[in-house]
């Protein structure tokens, strides 16, 4: 059977690979929407945040034989706490300013970060082997899946509507979310602002780093695997709406599939498809799919 002159089995088969790389834009997408959506912040230190996880994944296996799924945990909070410390010391005092003093100081830290790595490990990838438990893979009849692939995206889906969830649902997000527009309010129901505040970003940063980790046995592990991927997923959390917990997520997975179904399609156009709905969109919704109009 074809679609438009494409077998069917070939368009699922992209359509299944573009869920998985959709998984991981929207885990990333979902970070940098928690940290601007509450905290006002463009962190652009994001992608390397993501490579830190895939890497201290990488180094517990072969430093300390730390396995994947130790890692998988132990990652996130390292990294969570690497954010809490940056907070703390630096974000802290730039949240009163414009825009662009998070940013440039999230771009330094990108900058120190990679430069780090890059003296220790070079730009050439690391392999990090797949665990055990997830090896071998499933055979659907149209294309053979490997088992970890559809692991990510069972994990990524858990992950993000457990987030939305928490922010969106419960009496913690319901504070964090007023902790953003009225943070003297909420102090005088005896919340701690400051210390929300740090924890989220912590959360956020955690985010990426879990999203390194899951990527880690996918890709090779390298300094530059989040410069790669970090301006893709500005362009998912601009389409979605700057902010939008439901529209990191929903828009993550569809540019994802969108992306798959263009190599099928039409192969030269699958680089920059997400760039250019990004501009249609803008064109239409300035705000973004999910995000609100001024």
């Amino acid at each position: 059977m074809e679609i438009l002159g494409i077998p069917l089995q070939a368009m699922l088969s992209q359509l299944l690979l573009g869920l998985v790389n959709g998984s991981f834009y929207a885990m990333l997408s979902l970070g940098l929407a928690v940290i601007f959506g509450l905290l006002n912040v463009i962190n652009f230190a994001h992608g390397a945040l993501y490579m830190m996880g895939a890497f201290l994944a990488w180094m517990g296996l072969n430093y300390f034989e730390v396995d994947y799924w130790i890692m998988l945990a132990a990652a996130p909070l390292l990294v969570g706490l690497f954010g809490v410390v940056v907070e703390r010391t630096m974000l802290r005092w730039l949240y009163k300013l414009d825009h662009l003093y998070g940013l440039l100081l999230t771009f330094g830290i990108t900058l120190l970060m990679e430069g780090l790595f890059r003296s220790v490990y070079g730009v050439s990838g690391q392999q990090y082997a797949v665990p055990d438990a997830l090896s071998g893979a499933f055979d659907l009849g149209f294309m053979v899946l490997p088992k970890y692939r559809a692991w990510v995206v069972v994990a990524s889906l858990a992950v993000c509507s457990g987030t939305w969830f928490m922010i969106e649902k419960t009496k913690l997000g319901a504070y964090l979310r007023a902790g953003t527009e009225n943070p003297k309010l909420v102090e005088a129901f005896g919340v701690n602002v400051p210390l929300m505040v740090t924890l989220t970003y912590g959360f956020g940063v955690a985010l990426a780093a879990l999203a390194g980790v899951l990527a880690a046995p996918v890709i090779q592990v390298s300094p530059l695997m989040g410069s790669n991927l970090i301006i893709v997923v500005f362009a998912v959390v601009v389409i979605g709406g700057m902010g939008s917990i439901m529209g990191a997520i929903v828009t993550g997975l569809g540019l994802g599939v969108v992306e798959g179904l263009t190599r099928v399609f039409y192969p030269e156009l699958s680089a920059t498809v997400v760039f250019i709905v990004m501009v249609l969109v803008l064109l239409v919704r300035p705000a973004g799919l999910f995000g609100k109009e001024k």
